[in-house]
């Protein structure tokens, strides 16, 4: 396959898998250790107008921490632990156990039927890369071996759509916008994202959408090598 397509780059949460189920499972890990850490402590039952305000004044005081989710989750647990009155170090070495807990369930993703052929079929001529606002890293699940780079934009502190995030993984892959494809979900973060640091786009949304932004749009994750296929063979008749 002649074309000057050299990267495929994939957002994850609800792209290669459904992310709910593992979010569920990863926030019912983190409760469950603070129970059994702090079983005098009900705090799964403090009210959502005290956790707003934990995460607007955590977010006041620290605005950065909106493009780096995890150290976020692992503060706010702490912020919120303080605010029950546990001491200070306490709260941050049992944030530090809830969160880790969080994570580990959190990578226990069931990754979509078509993933792996999908995957396997497009390594064989394009280097791959998943670029993710998430926490989830490609490498600890079971899709992992496909992909030659895994960025996260708490690793860069800069987030999806900003066209920064995908310009600097674009320089570490040593690559030109122009020779990546990438696909996700979101319309927004992933399409417009990517098509504004130069990059063309297939916008996965379900059942079908229409987007003036993106290269193609796939309703289904089993029909992507054919849309990489079409817009390959279209970028070469431009060259010809």
């Amino acid at each position: 396959m002649t074309t000057n397509i050299r990267l495929i780059t994939f957002d994850l949460d609800d792209t290669l898998w459904d992310v709910r189920p593992a979010l569920e499972a990863a926030e019912q890990a983190q409760w469950s250790c603070l129970r059994s850490r702090f079983p005098n402590l009900a705090l799964e039952t403090t009210t959502r107008e005290e956790l707003a305000t934990i995460r607007s004044t955590l977010l006041t005081q620290r605005p950065e921490l909106a493009h780096h989710i995890s150290l976020f989750r692992e503060t706010f647990i702490e912020q919120l632990l303080r605010s029950q009155g546990v001491p200070p170090d306490e709260s941050v070495e049992a944030a530090r156990q809830a969160f880790e807990a969080f994570l580990s369930e959190r990578h226990r993703v069931t990754v979509y039927d078509s993933a792996h052929l999908v995957l396997k079929t497009l390594a064989h001529h394009f280097q791959l890369g998943a670029l993710t606002n998430g926490n989830a890293d490609v490498r600890k699940t079971e899709i992992g071996h496909y992909f030659d780079y895994a960025w996260r934009a708490e690793e860069f502190g800069v987030s999806k759509p900003d066209p920064e995030l995908f310009q600097r993984a674009f320089d570490e892959a040593g690559v030109e916008g122009r020779e990546v494809i990438h696909v996700g979900d979101c319309h927004d973060n992933d399409v417009k994202g990517a098509a504004a640091a130069g990059a063309l786009a297939i916008w996965f949304k379900a059942g079908g959408g229409v987007s003036d932004v993106a290269a193609a749009v796939i309703g289904d994750l089993a029909d992507l090598p054919e849309a990489v296929h079409q817009i390959v063979n279209k970028e070469a008749d431009a060259q010809r």
